[in-house]
């Protein structure tokens, strides 16, 4: 065996090295980040118009707003970054898109909602608050979602929004909650023509992103951008009628039964003197069963417009009596693949 032959054989074996999984490209790192910031500037956008500039309308609860930010939201966001408050008409573009960022995109967790969905939640927390748009998507993901309904768009609703089958009617039935909502509000007479229209808007845009295509062009509809609060909500039918008129409490105004009963009996006495009086107390029978009936009609028509009430500012915390949405039934499993 030569020299150099030798030296080969000597050589000592290549050392085998643990296989390591691949760092994560950065470039896919770069492209989900541009993705979900590129869905953000489209909601925005959309948002911005639907909200126009300045407004100060007098019956707006909102008070004083530009670009769809309060005075009151301005003033807190300039204190909170170490800056004299100032008119919110005076405004500029990069507040505006830190605010709606920070406001609302991030406490809805914009990020990690699907597209579509996203921008739904978002109109509507920019409208009615986070917290009440939060409860809309809850409210709408039905069965899925078997929790408090509170409005925390955490990690039980995420997972409901990424269970549930169609995207699509996810849109919808969050749509259909909120116009459930903005009918509550007893600024609904004022302002319900722009409401709806900018829903019906919403729900379009929303329902074109879900499904992958490119929605119309949005379009600032009057009245759409006023805050709907549900500090706003319609206030419960007061029971009072319904008890008077059934005699609760021991209720003496004209009448109710107890008054009508205190005039039967002075009048019973000379009945037999007057024939005609008679009449008159039998009439008296009808008319206090009459206001009875009435009282309970009317309280059964409270506490069904109470419940209604409840159900549309999601104050029961309860889930739909209906699921919100439809599996498809179990099938037998698919047959393998061919080899």
């Amino acid at each position: 065996m030569t020299t150099t032959a030798k030296r080969r054989a000597a050589k000592p074996a290549a050392r085998k090295t643990a296989k390591r999984s691949p760092a994560p490209r950065s470039d896919l790192i770069t492209t989900s980040a541009a993705k979900t910031s590129s869905r953000f500037h489209q909601a925005l956008a959309r948002v911005l118009l639907h909200e126009g500039g300045r407004v100060d309308h007098p019956k707006d609860p909102g008070g004083r707003t530009n670009k769809g930010i309060t005075q009151r939201v301005y003033s807190s966001w300039r204190q909170k970054s170490s800056l004299p408050v100032r008119d919110v008409f005076e405004i500029d573009d990069i507040e505006v898109e830190a605010i709606y960022r920070f406001q609302y995109w991030q406490p809805i967790h914009g990020d990690l909602l699907p597209a579509g969905v996203d921008y739904v939640v978002m109109d509507g927390a920019v409208n009615s608050g986070p917290k009440q748009s939060g409860k809309w998507l809850q409210r709408a993901l039905g069965q899925l979602y078997d929790s408090t309904i509170d409005g925390d768009i955490g990690n039980v609703t995420l997972a409901a929004v990424t269970a549930h089958p169609d995207h699509d009617q996810l849109v919808a039935d969050i749509c259909e909650r909120r116009m459930i909502f903005l009918q509550a509000l007893k600024t609904w007479k004022t302002f319900r023509k722009g409401w709806t229209r900018r829903v019906e808007d919403v729900l379009k845009a929303g329902q074109a992103w879900a499904s992958g295509s490119v929605p119309d062009p949005a379009e600032y509809r009057p009245g759409g951008e006023r805050k709907a609060n549900i500090e706003d909500a319609k206030s419960d039918p007061p029971c009072a009628p319904g008890d008077i008129a059934i005699g609760g409490g021991g209720a003496t105004s004209a009448g109710s039964p107890t008054f009508i009963e205190g005039i039967k009996a002075e009048l019973e006495p000379y009945v037999a003197k007057a024939a005609w009086l008679g009449n008159i107390v039998i009439w008296l029978v009808i008319i206090g069963a009459l206001v009875a009936a009435a009282g309970l009609a009317y309280r059964w028509w409270a506490a069904r417009e109470k419940a209604k009430l409840d159900d549309a500012l999601d104050r029961d915390g309860k889930t739909p009596d209906k699921p919100a949405i439809y599996l498809p039934p179990p099938g037998p499993p698919p047959a393998p693949a061919k080899q």
